[in-house]
């Protein structure tokens, strides 16, 4: 199998010739977006979690695969999520030329002819796979999976409103099992559950910014033309759409921290992951905010643009690592957080 994907890699190279007259190769940069590819560090949580469940023994044999493992899975959803981008502008480049910032693209503004940005998407997804069989048999499968999800996405679903949505935020669903398949893991339906209500609130944050920069340039005659291709045109619709999804991001974290599963895994600091959901509530607001003024929806942008997002998230992310590796933590969560299992009384 992988003597046959590596030929349709070669094959596909072959085809693609990276000539001046389809565009520099600083525009096929920009075509595959890897600034988005922070989007596969929902690869990284089942790493991040598993670790300290480890001995010293294991943390010398085990982690250095585990950690090898998952950089290649997070190499190969990074090349097949950007060959689908390609192919994905190359189909849809008429339509994106009516839209205010779509047609900035290297396909859309005529830099990069859709016929070479298909040959180069396809020759990204070939080799994405590759990688995924080369890691492990199970993150090769999901990956065709998710090849699979893709182009029944670009075949039609995408152009069924919330199902477009649910569709996105399955493929990071497949992320994270890819994730926990790389080093051999069980999958939590937790983590499952909070990564897909995520995604799905930040696919509702993509069309409502979307539908908030047409509105704001409709005087100019260029952007009149864009529709959503799945009919999203009324923000109360979109308002409402993601109340829902910013609430289950909200609740399915605190609710994670608070469960028995979390508390087997983790003891007393799992109620520290539940402390940290103020942060997690600012971010989900913050990320609204933006999409309502037309402020650009990536999360990379959001980050480097707001600072509340970034403090939020730094805050975060530190906050996970000392309840995971810090020991003195679980002893102050421990005096501090009232447990019924235990004697004594709390209030």
């Amino acid at each position: 199998m992988l003597d046959s994907w590596g030929t349709a890699v070669v094959g596909a190279a072959r085809t693609l010739s990276l000539d001046t007259e389809d565009g520099m190769r600083t525009d096929y940069l920009k075509l595959i977006r890897p600034g988005d590819w922070v989007k596969n560090l929902f690869i990284l949580p089942a790493l991040l979690f598993s670790i300290p469940s480890l001995d010293v023994a294991s943390l010398s044999s085990e982690l250095p695969g585990w950690v090898v493992a998952t950089c290649f899975t997070v190499a190969g959803f990074s090349l097949l999520a950007s060959g689908f981008y390609a192919i994905n502008d190359s189909l849809d480049y008429e339509l994106d030329r009516s839209h205010p910032r779509k047609r900035d693209r290297p396909i859309a503004s005529g830099q990069i002819s859709p016929s070479a940005g298909f040959r180069f998407g396809m020759m990204l997804v070939c080799i994405g796979v590759t990688i995924g069989f080369l890691v492990e048999v199970a993150v090769g499968s999901v990956l065709l999976a998710y090849l699979l999800l893709q182009c029944l996405y670009n075949a039609g679903l995408k152009r069924i409103a919330i199902v477009d949505a649910v569709v996105l935020a399955a493929g990071f669903c497949m992320r994270a099992a890819a994730g926990s398949f790389a080093i051999d893991r069980a999958v939590s339906i937790w983590l499952l559950g909070c990564v897909f209500f995520l995604t799905l609130y930040l696919a509702f944050i993509k069309r409502l910014s979307d539908l908030s920069v047409v509105e704001m340039e409709s005087t100019d005659a260029e952007g009149i033309g864009w529709l959503s291709p799945a009919g999203y045109e009324d923000r109360l619709e979109l308002n409402w759409l993601l109340g829902i999804s910013g609430v289950s991001v909200v609740m399915s974290w605190v609710f994670y921290g608070l469960s028995s599963h979390a508390t087997s895994l983790f003891g007393a600091r799992s109620n520290g992951f539940a402390m940290l959901t103020p942060l997690v509530l600012v971010v989900v607001h913050r990320f609204y905010r933006r999409a309502s003024r037309g402020e650009r929806d990536s999360p990379m942008d959001a980050i480097r643009e707001d600072p509340v997002i970034l403090i939020s998230l730094v805050l975060f992310v530190l906050g996970i690592l000392a309840c995971l590796f810090v020991p003195a933590v679980e002893g102050v969560l421990s005096r501090l957080i009232f447990d019924a299992s235990r004697m004594g009384g709390g209030v």
